[in-house]
């Protein structure tokens, strides 16, 4: 029974983390990257549909982004939904193809963005304590049914903080490798 309840929290804790990368990966650094665009919604045959389902996005290199639209006929609607997408992007289109450039990011930017992304970490290693702490009353549930003995439910809490530090370690170093992607030049 404790067991699951650590699988459970493992789990929950590995979720928290891709959330977190999810959530740093939309922070734009100065560098082209594909994911930049996957919140970008199209309006397509009179529904919103995901950019990457309409264009095809690759980075051209470190500060263009290039898009190939499949359908030429709503080449105008991506470079409008791009444009208001309050990324501060500005595509240009040359026929098929529609180019984004990167603007470069002033330094006191960089250090704003610094500040989101590590309010971003601490939120992951809250989420993260907060699932230690609902193991941990579990586990003290099932001593207190008499279902675990005490050693038992004692290794069961070291497991569940050995867990808890090895996800934090990793949420400290995801925060360490975007902050000197920020800084970059």
């Amino acid at each position: 029974m404790i067991d699951e309840i650590e699988i459970d929290a493992q789990q929950r804790m590995e979720k928290s983390i891709l959330a977190l990368k999810s959530q740093l990966s939309k922070i734009r650094t100065g560098r082209a990257h594909p994911s930049l665009l996957d919140s970008i919604m199209v309006p397509y045959y009179g529904s919103n549909t995901p950019l990457k389902q309409v264009a095809n996005v690759v980075a051209e290199d470190n500060r263009t982004l290039a898009l190939s639209v499949f359908d030429k006929s709503i080449i105008q609607a991506v470079e409008k939904a791009i444009m208001q997408s309050n990324l501060g992007l500005n595509p240009m289109s040359a026929g098929t193809t529609i180019r984004i450039p990167m603007p470069a990011l002033t330094e006191a930017r960089r250090k704003d963005l610094i500040k989101v992304v590590r309010h971003e970490a601490e939120q992951g290693r809250v989420a993260v304590r907060n699932i230690r702490r609902e193991a941990n009353s579990d586990i003290k549930e099932l001593l207190k049914e008499k279902e675990a003995s005490e050693d038992q439910s004692r290794a069961g809490e070291e497991n569940i903080q050995t867990l808890t530090n090895e996800f934090i370690k990793n949420i400290d170093n995801i925060l360490a490798d975007k902050e000197k992607e920020l800084m970059e030049v």
